[in-house]
């Protein structure tokens, strides 16, 4: 089988790369990341995972796996997703600062036969952050490019996690562990000597 990760994300290309599992990179241009406004907060994550992998099962071959993904913030049963601008940022900020909120990654599997998905969710504490902290983390980090305005491995979660339920790789994007758990029960990787992609 042959491995695609159909993300751009730089984070999840670094975490799938851990796995030390081949795969390479193919990202279809103009897909949507819309969702119905009244699919449970706790569902997104994973709806809009399966519609990104919609465009590639007419385009890939036999041998081929596709993986896509979607991290959403929850806080309050509200969607955080990626601010368009330092005012957005630092609201969303605002509002997670102090609180726990939950991180879902939505991950689906998908080859020309079957599809295969499932989420993950973390629990993230804040500190509560003041004014400063949150304007300094957007000046110099510009975290425009992830929802909740914030990235764990960044400055922000240096000094504003206190509390941490669940993987925190999920929180940075992709739920790795669970990943590789996956593609073993689905006989995609296999032990002998060293783990290796089935038939790669």
């Amino acid at each position: 089988m042959h491995l695609i990760l159909a993300s751009n994300s730089p984070r999840r290309k670094q975490l799938l790369a851990g796995l030390d599992i081949p795969f390479e990179v193919k990202v279809l241009p103009g897909i949507e990341e819309n969702y119905p406004q009244d699919l449970p907060v706790n569902q997104v994550a994973g709806f809009i995972a399966k519609l990104k992998a919609e465009p590639y099962q007419s385009v890939i071959d036999d041998d081929t796996v596709v993986l896509t993904a979607d991290t959403v913030v929850i806080s309050e049963n509200r969607i955080f997703g990626k601010p368009a601008n330092e005012a957005e940022a630092e609201e969303m900020l605002l509002a997670l600062s102090g609180k726990t909120h939950q991180v879902t990654t939505g991950v689906c599997l998908t080859s020309r036969t079957w599809q295969h998905s499932f989420d993950v969710t973390s629990d993230v504490t804040f500190k509560q952050f003041t004014p400063e902290e949150i304007h300094y983390y957007i000046s110099h980090y510009r975290p425009f490019d992830k929802a909740g305005a914030y990235g764990i491995q960044e400055w922000i979660g240096y000094i504003g996690v206190t509390g941490l339920k669940g993987s925190y790789f999920n929180v940075m994007g992709l739920p790795v562990q669970r990943i590789y758990q996956e593609l073993k029960q689905l006989n995609l990787i296999k032990s002998k000597n060293n783990l290796i992609f089935n038939n790669y």
